[in-house]
């Protein structure tokens, strides 16, 4: 049965109510509730398995919830299909950036387009790149322009998080999920990752939600923290107070196997 759409206030983007999923034999997330308002910087905190990856790809459109409603600046977020529509909303980063090594920049950063393009327009873009221009933008805002038609896998560490960033820039999503987007660098890398991102939602007056162990860097970079443990919210708090306690309840790693 089709969910109806929720109606979400005007201070509130994205709306979750109740929603939950499971795997096999799994409970991942646990019916939870909770409301953004547009331009907050959210992070995700929690030991692994805690349900922080699932609950994004539920946010992203990429899992449906098994319950419970979802909407996104008062649309349901079950009704729609991966597309324009979708990719107006929501856009993500994954912890390995999911580049392609083998193509040249210009075409890594145009699949932030690709959920706006026909599939014959995107067929072409690969022989032919569409939107050249907006690619040079976001790569010259970014300070590699001059990497557009390198091969990806040359690129550095740093160069590569850049056109992660700069195929979000030409995606121009509402809202921006990161699921562990530093959890692979190194502490310089991470810093700049995080940087580059919060530069991004501020200059544009986006939304961030992320997933992120380091305390330093939700400190730093968020406004707000979501605590998540066995699929349930353990606590919702500023990210300026998040303490050591805090954080040592979280990830108790022996109440995790009780």
């Amino acid at each position: 049965m089709k969910v109806a759409a929720v109606t979400a206030p005007a201070a509130t983007q994205l709306a979750a109510e109740g929603i939950a999923k499971s795997y096999p034999g799994v409970q991942a997330l646990a019916p939870i509730s909770f409301t953004v308002s547009p331009g907050e910087r959210v992070a995700l905190a929690g030991p692994s398995g805690s349900g922080k990856t699932t609950l994004l790809y539920l946010l992203a459109g990429l899992l449906q919830p098994d319950s419970g409603r979802l909407c996104i600046e008062g649309q349901d977020l079950t009704a729609m299909r991966p597309g324009k529509e979708l990719a107006r909303l929501v856009g993500m980063v994954h912890q390995q950036f999911d580049l392609v090594g083998s193509l040249p920049v210009v075409h890594n950063v145009l699949a932030g387009r690709l959920g706006q393009w026909s599939l014959a327009s995107s067929a072409m873009s690969l022989i032919w790149p569409r939107e050249r221009r907006l690619a040079q933008e976001a790569l010259e805002r970014l300070g590699i322009a001059d990497k557009l038609n390198q091969r990806t896998s040359k690129l550095s560490g740093g160069e590569q998080q850049r056109v992660a960033i700069a195929r979000l820039m030409v995606q121009s999503p509402r809202i921006i999920l990161a699921d562990e987007p530093v959890s692979s660098l190194d502490p310089a890398l991470a810093e700049e990752m995080m940087r580059l991102l919060v530069e991004l939602v501020e200059d544009s007056g986006k939304t961030l939600i992320a997933s992120l162990h380091s305390p330093y860097l939700i400190k730093k970079y968020c406004s707000r923290v979501i605590g998540l443990r066995r699929g349930q919210v353990q606590f919702d708090l500023p990210a300026a107070e998040l303490t050591e306690a805090v954080l040592d309840r979280l990830y108790d790693l022996k109440a995790e196997r009780i």
